[in-house]
């Protein structure tokens, strides 16, 4: 997109939005606290903005079923604390312990059968383009922006047409999406978004040393990454969840009408309500099955 382009600030100037894993119910089965796992993260962020003057940064919480924004560094100054931190940091922590204390309690409250419960990822990921939107169309100038989730909740897989939307449409807008994932399973959900908005995704084998990995891979402008080499996946999970139990497959049936996947045949789509002939599976097990006459 050429227009976009042609209103950016200088290619190393950058609009980091931050979507920051907050589920409850992940981080207490974690080797960190989450304590231990801010403070990596507000030190990354303080470096992104001493880079330079006109960087800005923007994070999102992600709760379990809920996300919302809690720290703009274009509303506030950069006045920097006698610790060495912004003063603006403080205004993120207050809103960050109001949106978790919000939410955590409903969170406990609820029962889940299979283990952790995933996070609102895809709501965080509108919320991300939209405000990148409002920037694109706010003025004759921005910057050059980035998605960063950092998330360790497992992939929920009712969100998986939502996730792929926002996926499409980040790679429609040029917006690369790198992810760190920081749970024990791999996403492919970040995965996926990664690999086809062109970002960078990784998973720290080390979460003591998060703040390293942060600045080394993901503090880069994308100016400068043609220069460096960064990290780059072995391979890339591109599994689809069924429409109808809401689960990874390998293989399933598509429908040509609305592209819905299910894992079982159905004779009735049951997002558009087009209707399937027999599977070609079913009439040669039948074949096989019928007696010799």
């Amino acid at each position: 997109m050429p227009s976009v382009a042609s209103k950016l600030y200088s290619d190393d100037v950058s609009l980091l939005v931050l979507l920051l894993d907050t589920n409850p119910l992940f981080w207490s089965t974690t080797s960190i606290t989450f304590s231990q796992f801010l403070s990596h993260v507000l030190a990354f962020l303080n470096a992104v903005l001493g880079l330079n003057q006109l960087n800005q940064v923007v994070v999102i919480a992600t709760g379990h079923s809920s996300c919302d924004y809690i720290y703009d560094s274009s509303s506030t100054s950069n006045e920097s604390s006698g610790t060495g931190l912004p003063v603006l940091f403080g205004s993120l922590l207050e809103k960050l312990g109001d949106f978790v204390t919000k939410y955590e309690q409903l969170s406990k409250e609820e029962e889940f059968e299979n283990g952790i419960a995933s996070s609102l990822l895809s709501g965080s990921l509108s919320m991300a383009l939209c405000y990148i939107q409002r920037v694109f169309r706010s003025g004759h100038l921005h910057p050059q922006p980035r998605i960063l989730c950092l998330q360790g909740s497992p992939d929920g897989p009712e969100q998986y047409v939502a996730v792929m939307n926002s996926i499409f449409s980040a790679q429609r807008l040029m917006v690369p999406i790198d992810s760190c994932y920081i749970g024990i399973q791999n996403s492919a959900f970040l995965q996926q978004a990664s690999y086809i908005t062109g970002g960078v995704h990784h998973t720290p084998k080390q979460l003591d040393g998060l703040f390293q990995y942060l600045t080394t891979i993901y503090a880069t402008d994308l100016h400068s990454r043609g220069f460096v080499q960064l990290h780059k996946p072995v391979g890339v999970d591109f599994r689809a969840s069924c429409f109808c139990h809401k689960k990874a497959i390998d293989m399933g049936y598509i429908c040509s009408v609305c592209l819905s996947i299910f894992c079982k045949h159905h004779k009735k789509c049951s997002t558009c309500g087009s209707i399937f002939g027999q599977s070609k599976l079913d009439v040669s097990d039948k074949k096989s099955k019928a007696p010799d006459t």
